[in-house]
């Protein structure tokens, strides 16, 4: 039976950018093991709340908690928050110049099992590549992507994938997917969504930013929540999205459907 014991509480978060508010006092919950995900139109201020939980400095926050795995999440840099297993998969992935995808996942692999394991022994680099080979097949991805520098010249869609595979040789404590769907065809989609789908565990849970409404037909997640002008106006389960589906987001006082 998987532990539902809660791994991440926001509590009253207000956030801004450039001196405007942009969220105003969130509430939200994640129990480990589950994947929640949140929706909402353009502008609502989700992908304002994945940012600012990794730290990026271009938010601030006004006001507000946030415990992470029992944790002040706020006392923590960023690299800290990736070491104790938090992760951020971008809506537009950066591009590392000069860093092969393999080097970085190494480097970053061994970063993070330093810290969760206390007698870590370093992982072979010939184990290393072997693992990194297998996980590229199960996301259908060209082996040679890993010799490139991190997303120069990838695809649209080979980002998103690159992103997906951070997470599968990471697998982290929570993964933050900020809009990792869009721009993807249906066939990309689908093999996204199986390798988010392929962590599902105990110890594995996921926030999941999206405004598309074909991604919860592969991801069948636990909890849905709607955020609308930065703040959350509903949650709940699978009766949540098939009203959404029906209806879009206009009872929650916004203009406009959820996207197919």
């Amino acid at each position: 039976m998987v532990n539902r014991k809660l791994l991440l509480e926001i509590k009253n978060l207000k956030i801004s950018a450039n001196r405007k508010i942009i969220t105003h006092g969130i509430d939200l919950k994640v129990k480990r093991g589950e994947m929640h995900v949140i929706m909402g139109p353009n502008g609502s201020g989700k992908s304002t709340l994945a940012s600012t939980l990794m730290g990026h400095p271009g938010y601030r926050v006004e006001e507000g908690k946030v415990s992470f795995n029992g944790k002040n999440l706020f006392a923590l840099t960023p690299d800290e928050r990736a070491k104790a297993g938090l992760f951020l998969a971008f809506q537009y992935p950066k591009e590392i110049a000069g860093v092969p995808l393999r080097s970085f996942l190494f480097a970053a692999y061994e970063a993070q099992m330093r810290v969760r394991e206390k007698n870590h022994r370093k992982m072979s680099p010939l184990k290393f590549r072997n693992l990194l080979a297998e996980t590229m097949r199960s996301l259908n991805m060209d082996p040679a992507l890993a010799e490139r520098p991190v997303n120069i010249g990838f695809s649209g869609g080979e980002k998103k994938k690159a992103e997906i595979l951070q997470l599968k040789i990471l697998k982290p404590v929570l993964a933050l997917l900020d809009e990792t769907d869009s721009g993807l065809d249906i066939d990309a989609l689908k093999i996204v969504a199986e390798g988010i789908r392929s962590l599902r565990g105990p110890g594995f849970s996921a926030l999941i930013v999206t405004h598309y409404a074909r991604l919860l037909k592969f991801l069948k997640p636990d909890r849905i929540s709607v955020m609308v002008r930065g703040r959350i106006v509903a949650t709940g389960g699978h009766t949540l999205a098939e009203k959404l589906e029906r209806e879009g987001y206009r009872g929650y006082g916004a203009e406009g459907q959820m996207k197919i």
